[in-house]
């Protein structure tokens, strides 16, 4: 008896494991977009797999799990800047490689301060927007995951895209518009 227990867990952690693979490097990068600071977007992509991991196996939809593990991430997001004193600060000065997280065609100038005003917007806008056009995931999906109507994900777009034009003009006023020029 313990042996098949053995065996049925080493194909949970092994299905886990290869998922984690899969997926890992994509969730980091999303997370690193979210809070700006890859130490805690490390901390909050372990978060995200350790709440994962402990579901696992109740978890029936397979294909959903992109889905629980962004909405999973992104609440550990949002509390943690809720309560911003329960953490430690590193105070070692990040180097920038937006590289990994940046899509192709924007310059590397302009890509830092895309990052610089995406860091002004409030957790909430950045989370909307990061899920929008990052995680390229429709109204509908991005209300589910927040846990908010649609109606308040379009605003919460809206004013993001707003205040995203509003940090980029002031920095290079250029800039902003063929960036954030399109798609709402």
């Amino acid at each position: 008896m313990r042996l098949l227990r053995r065996s049925g867990r080493t194909d949970v952690d092994e299905a886990f494991a290869a998922y984690y693979a899969a997926r890992g490097n994509h969730l980091r990068n999303t997370a690193y977009l979210l809070c700006g600071d890859w130490h805690l977007a490390e901390d909050l992509t372990q978060i995200a797999f350790t709440k994962l991991y402990r579901a696992w196996q109740r978890i029936e939809q397979r294909d959903s799990l992109d889905g629980y593990a962004r909405r999973v991430l992104v609440r550990a997001f949002l509390d943690e800047r809720r309560r911003p004193w329960r953490r430690e600060h590193s105070t070692v000065p990040e180097s920038p490689a937006l590289d990994a997280v940046a899509p192709g065609g924007i310059e590397p100038g302009d890509r830092m301060l895309v990052r610089a005003a995406l860091a002004t917007l409030t957790p909430r806008h950045r989370a909307v927007l990061v899920l929008r056009f990052w995680g390229d995931l429709p109204v509908e999906q991005v209300a589910d995951i927040l846990g908010c109507a649609t109606g308040t994900v379009k605003s919460q777009t809206s004013r993001g895209l707003a205040a995203l034009r509003e940090a980029l003009a002031a920095a290079d006023p250029e800039m902003a518009q063929p960036i954030l020029g399109g798609r709402r």
